[in-house]
């Protein structure tokens, strides 16, 4: 396997929050998210999962809501938890690069 390099295929949307997969398997998934300054991935959280969020620039804000809003400041170097079960979102204040690991099979919900 070859190994990826997440400023290879930086890119980015003007829509969405661009995601690239790197790794894939049964037991953990990893992927980048490309955030434009101000973008935003919503609240979701990962019923059987925990997840790890990894951010190699920019800078933003991680919330966690387990009933209660918690806020976490992002800049380049910083690793945040996303534990199983817990809503959480990443709002971009600048461009960002943020690489995450999920335990799989983990699931997804969205905020509604």
């Amino acid at each position: 396997m070859d190994a990826a390099n997440v400023f290879e295929k930086k890119e980015y949307s003007d829509d969405l929050v661009k995601k690239v997969t790197y790794l894939k398997t049964d037991g953990l998934t990893a992927d980048t998210y490309y955030f434009k300054a101000n973008q935003v991935l919503d609240y979701h959280r990962h019923p059987a999962g925990d997840q790890v969020f990894f951010v190699h620039e920019g800078t933003g804000n991680f919330y966690l809501d387990d009933d209660g809003e918690e806020t976490i400041k992002l800049v380049a170097g910083c690793v945040v938890l996303a534990p199983k079960n817990v809503w959480h979102k990443i709002v971009a204040e600048t461009e960002m690069v943020v690489s995450q690991a999920t335990v799989q099979p983990a699931g997804v919900e969205q905020r509604g």
